[in-house]
């Protein structure tokens, strides 16, 4: 009989899921507020905070994608992996209006 090693969710994010010693806690209620269109370029940047509130896999974490849909109170965003896209559904508080993308 062997042993499986523990795979849970949040794996190998210790550094990656870390906040800053002044950004710790639930932070401002304006990235609640904020209402993404459809084809407005995210980033895909997770919040340590909330922590299954649509949060998406580390493995996006960084990422850019393209709003193309809402569900409830999350959105569709597609983001390019490799040779495929992916369909993400991400809460609103682990997305950010992608710099380059804001006129």
């Amino acid at each position: 009989m062997t042993i499986v090693k523990h795979r849970g969710y949040r794996k190998k994010t210790r550094q990656k899921h870390r906040k800053n010693v002044r950004d710790r806690g639930l932070g401002s209620i304006e990235k609640y507020l904020i209402d993404y269109d459809v084809n407005d370029k995210v980033d895909i940047i997770t919040d340590p905070s909330q922590h299954k509130r649509g949060m998406p896999n580390r493995r996006y974490h960084g990422r850019t994608g393209t709003v193309t849909g809402q569900r409830g109170r999350c959105y569709l965003v597609e983001v390019k992996l490799g040779n495929s896209t992916k369909t993400l559904i991400v809460g609103k508080e682990h997305l950010r209006l992608n710099p380059v993308s804001v006129k």
